[in-house]
């Protein structure tokens, strides 16, 4: 029976054993004969389905040794992702905003007087540009239900010179207030962010009614602030009235930005497209300029005084 197995065919004790007569192959010399044949009919066969197991076998380890999917390989967000995005957009904006506020004293050391006249009138261009285009690019965003990189960093742009002319402007009347309101800014968002992450600062859907309807408040108040101005020439954001309408514009700034680490948070852990991120960005963005421009104007109170 041994013999007739194509495996062990070529053995040499097999092919001893079929002289034996118990095995009864001496007496049947054909079927013998005809065993080179039927070995050469099977071999090919049986040497092309080991090659394929061993191929398939091949084919699994490499799957296996594959790294698992990352967010680039399934285009879902990754907090990596919104971390470069929320990067790239404030250092657009960083950028930007020390160039402006930096070139009256540039202007002003290489060329005197004359200069320093130059760089705050450019200053109070970029001032103008960066409202309107800010003011522009940042509806356009937030109401533009795909999120847009191009758009989240032009935004960056306007805001880079929004915020460059306004402290070119406010250092003129107090020198050294910029770096101030860089510090508070930072000092805030940072307090801001260790809070959250050790879970003491979470929004709730009461404070999020709260926060829209002081919202529409300070709009407002700010609406009627401006006609004020444009009246009277004064401003309703002095002294005392203006020191309560900033701090509470500072806690509410606050609050976005809880909204805004939760709004990062989700995204990651819901694995949404990764063009989301930048939409994180614009929102975090918005945010801290909002916040820097009335740490500002508290400060220019309280040198004011």
């Amino acid at each position: 029976m041994a013999r007739h197995n194509p495996i062990f065919g070529h053995d040499q004790a097999v092919q001893q054993g079929g002289s034996q007569p118990s095995y009864g192959y001496a007496q049947n010399q054909g079927t013998a004969s005809q065993m080179p044949s039927a070995q050469t009919q099977w071999a090919p066969s049986f040497g092309q389905q080991t090659q394929q197991g061993y191929q398939q076998g091949e084919d699994l380890e490499a799957i296996y040794a594959r790294p698992s999917a990352s967010g680039h390989d399934t285009g879902r967000m990754t907090m990596r992702d919104a971390l470069n995005a929320i990067t790239a957009t404030l250092g657009t904006i960083i950028v930007i905003g020390v160039a402006v506020a930096t070139l009256p004293a540039l202007l002003g050391f290489v060329a005197g007087d004359s200069g320093q006249s130059l760089g705050y009138g450019v200053a109070m261009v970029a001032l103008v540009i960066g409202l309107i285009g800010g003011l522009v690019t940042g509806l356009v965003n937030a109401f533009k239900r795909q999120p847009s990189a191009v758009l989240t960093l032009l935004y960056a742009v306007f805001e880079g010179l929004l915020l460059g002319g306004f402290s070119a402007m406010m250092e003129a009347v107090y020198p050294g207030i910029a770096i101030q309101a860089v510090i508070g800014t930072l000092g805030v968002a940072a307090t801001v962010l260790v809070l959250f992450r050790l879970g003491v600062l979470r929004t709730s859907p009461l404070l999020t009614k709260i926060f829209m309807v002081a919202m529409i408040g300070y709009l407002l108040f700010g609406l009627f602030n401006i006609g004020y101005m444009l009246m009277t020439g004064g401003s309703l954001r002095d002294g005392m009235l203006g020191l309560i309408i900033g701090g509470l514009a500072i806690v509410m700034a606050s609050y976005s930005l809880v909204m805004d680490f939760e709004d990062v948070q989700r995204a990651t852990n819901a694995g949404v497209a990764r063009q989301y991120a930048w939409r994180c960005a614009f929102g975090l963005a918005a945010t801290l300029v909002w916040m820097y421009i009335e740490v500002l104007r508290i400060l220019a109170i309280f040198r004011g005084d």
